[in-house]
């Protein structure tokens, strides 16, 4: 497996580039819309530092729906540790529903994520003519998903983990990919398996959070992958080993033992080690995607949600004829987090699989120079 000028003057200079152009929405000024966006940037500098930086790699006119979907990715990611209670966690999601309806049909509620998301899309229906949109459903499923995340209910087995990425952090990046605008299969096919693997390396970087969260009554640091971090149920939490259920038992993993002897539980490292490497297949299955794009051949499998809400392609009338390649190529910075997570599977394995250790909850200082390796080269 394997930064002359201050820096408030340039973030300045970012936000009226990425906001300067765009069109309005209903009941919002330029001034609510740039508080938004301030809002946004700084929730992610906080608690999701990856996406922060990986921004950068995001074509200007996209930025602001990214930062905004990022955003709400992060809140989602918190109910669980900012809630008292199931009942009130569930009505936090709620409350996320009825924002995203209203926030489609152009009127947001006052909340700084939804009107940069309502900018956002209202800007994107010019720069498209109408032809381009946020999926609802999409917007939806990725709320639906984090209700699991209020209970710590185990996963099953590990195609139910995947299932789960799928619909968070993969859809996370097809409606990235929608903002630019682009719809195609070979970008969705590409985004499916990058963020399955961050989705899945998500999910063992908050493992110790969700089985200690008496040890961590903060939110997660920066960085730490917005996994969801654990459960308060009527105001007292309990912990949970966020593992599928049959990696567990092949390895012989019980989770009072966790609880009891944390990284030195019988198993839990060959438990672990089992999952990242399905997130590392999926990696390795993405840039052997890239290889056989570039020698001028197909994937080589096909997308296996093809056909599915969202996922039925149709070229546009008088539309510019790209191929596959040159649409990845051009979607690149939207698959940028695979070179995060690569960089997390590798520091993984460098410490033998230990979950527990503390530097993997630490932003990565190689993620800036990695990134912008990986997208001069269009190689992972």
């Amino acid at each position: 497996m394997r930064s002359c000028r201050s820096n408030r003057h340039i973030r300045h200079v970012f936000l009226k580039r990425t906001l300067s152009s765009s069109a309005p929405i209903t009941g919002a000024s330029e001034g609510e819309v740039q508080s938004a966006h301030k809002y946004c940037l700084d929730l992610l500098a906080k608690y999701d530092r990856p996406s922060y930086t990986l921004s950068t790699f995001i074509p200007p006119k996209t930025r602001p729906t990214y930062i905004a979907l990022r955003a709400l990715n992060s809140t989602l990611s918190l109910i669980p540790d900012t809630t008292s209670s199931h009942t009130i966690g569930l009505m936090r999601l709620q409350f996320w529903r009825d924002a995203i309806s209203k926030t489609l049909a152009g009127t947001p509620p006052k909340e700084p994520i939804a009107i940069l998301l309502a900018h956002a899309i209202a800007d994107l229906d010019r720069r498209s003519n109408g032809s381009a949109r946020l999926s609802r459903n999409w917007l939806n499923r990725m709320i639906s998903a984090r209700e699991q995340t209020l209970t710590n209910d185990p996963y099953p087995n590990i195609e139910t983990l995947e299932s789960y990425a799928e619909s968070t952090y993969s859809t996370l990046l097809y409606l990235t990919l929608s903002a630019l605008p682009m719809a195609s299969v070979t970008a969705d096919h590409v985004a499916s398996h990058v963020g399955k693997a961050a989705g899945i390396a998500a999910v063992l970087r908050g493992l110790p959070i969700v089985a200690f969260p008496q040890q961590a009554r903060q939110a997660p640091p920066a960085g730490a992958g917005g996994s969801g971090t654990g459960t308060q149920v009527g105001g007292s939490r309990q912990g949970a080993v966020m593992l599928p259920l049959d990696v567990m038992a092949q390895a012989g993993v019980r989770e009072e033992e966790v609880f009891r002897k944390g990284a030195e539980a019988a198993g839990l490292r060959d438990a672990v080690f089992t999952v990242a490497t399905r997130a590392s297949d999926h990696l390795i299955t993405v840039q052997q995607m890239l290889n056989n794009l570039r020698a001028g051949r197909d994937v080589g499998h096909d997308f296996e949600h093809e056909g599915e809400d969202g996922h039925k392609y149709a070229t546009a009338e008088g539309s510019v004829h790209e191929s596959p390649l040159e649409e990845v190529n051009r979607a690149f910075g939207v698959f940028m987090p695979a070179v995060g997570t690569r960089l997390w599977l590798d520091r993984l394995e460098s410490v033998d699989f230990d979950i527990f250790r503390p530097e993997l909850l630490r932003s990565d200082w190689k993620l800036p120079w990695k990134a912008y390796m990986a997208f001069r080269r269009k190689a992972f």
